[in-house]
């Protein structure tokens, strides 16, 4: 594996590590509605998430990361569409999405 994409691997890592610190256990989605700076926090993370990925696909398509076009379109849309992104697709990304590629990223760190 080429050393970039180590290094897109770990900005991905650390981006997941930083919202999950933004967003302790128990998670409170009306805690996270009103609360504008962890908002932001927790979509500009999903934004690095999906630069990074963005970077690591242009290099290595075929990389086993689920839905990982998805993690570049998402940023697309909160960077370009940024009035369009509601805070409930942002919660569902963290909730459901976040864990499986924080799994993703592990395998394939341990497999290099």
């Amino acid at each position: 594996m080429q050393d970039e994409i180590k290094v897109w691997l770990e900005d991905i890592e650390k981006a997941i590590d930083e919202i999950n610190d933004f967003l302790p256990e128990p998670r409170n989605f009306l805690e996270f509605e009103k609360d504008i700076k962890t908002k932001r926090a927790v979509e500009r993370n999903v934004e690095i998430i999906g630069e990074a990925m963005s970077r690591i696909l242009k290099i290595a398509p075929d990389i086993k990361i689920s839905d990982s076009r998805k993690i570049v379109d998402t940023r697309n849309r909160i960077i370009h569409g940024y009035d369009s992104v509601s805070d409930e697709v942002i919660w569902l990304i963290v909730v459901r999405y976040l864990p499986t590629l924080a799994n993703e990223i592990k395998e394939i760190k341990k497999e290099n």
